[in-house]
């Protein structure tokens, strides 16, 4: 990935784009419309990639028929996630249209067959609640740590990480520094998802060492515009 990446989200919840408070399905803090205009906004915006994540899939298991379709019809890469717990539904998003699939609760129970299959289009979603990897669209905590995780993670291959504070996704609180800090020292490629609220928290995460950030809700609020995050990043 070439310089930071500013990389849009796109949670959708029921066919319609959402934003939930700590990944809580019954919180759901901003509708906005349906996918596909939202990727074709984003893409007209400059977006690089975009940030696909199946709700319904995460809460449920199995993927949405469809949905990736739908949002690669914008012309720009993504990298989807939700539900993908095996080979056969990280094989069915990548030929749905997706670049890149994201896994969690299936890295717990080892991702090396995943990772030697499907090599740098495999991403590992690390989403932590106080410094626990949780699972199963962030309902169960494991007593694993994030840094133990992300360890694990580089013995067995992983090429890249998308490290998310759960407390802090939706909040506006700004990032968590300190978890991404000991991610990082895996020696992986991190992507930052969670609290991110400003231009500063950009330019904190660039300066940290992510290779990006995943930005939901200062871009739907409207805190700033997607144009103007990748210009002060650059």
């Amino acid at each position: 990935m070439e310089g930071f990446a500013v990389i849009p989200a796109i949670d959708v919840l029921e066919g319609r784009c959402v934003r939930l408070s700590e990944g809580r399905r019954e919180h759901v803090t901003i509708e906005g419309g349906e996918p596909e205009a939202a990727a074709a906004r984003f893409a007209a915006e400059g977006a690089r990639w975009l940030h696909l994540v199946d709700l319904d899939g995460a809460f449920s298991g199995r993927p949405t028929p469809g949905l990736v379709e739908r949002v690669a019809t914008a012309g720009i890469p993504v990298q989807a996630g939700g539900g993908l717990r095996d080979a056969d539904a990280v094989r069915a998003a990548l030929e749905a249209g997706a670049e890149r699939a994201m896994v969690g609760t299936a890295a717990l129970t080892g991702v090396r067959g995943l990772a030697e299959r499907f090599g740098d289009r495999l991403v590992v979603a690390v989403d932590a609640r106080n410094g626990k990897v949780v699972t199963d669209g962030w309902v169960a905590e494991s007593e694993l740590t994030a840094g133990e995780l992300a360890r694990r993670c580089a013995g067995e291959g992983v090429r890249r990480l998308l490290v998310t504070s759960t407390r802090r996704d939706g909040s506006l609180a700004g990032p968590d520094l300190p978890l991404l800090d000991d991610v990082l020292a895996a020696g992986l490629p991190v992507l930052a998802a969670g609290g991110i609220a400003s231009l500063d928290d950009l330019a904190a995460l660039r300066n940290l060492g992510c290779e990006g950030a995943v930005v939901g809700s200062a871009l739907w609020s409207g805190r700033f515009g997607l144009a103007e995050a990748i210009a002060y990043v650059a």
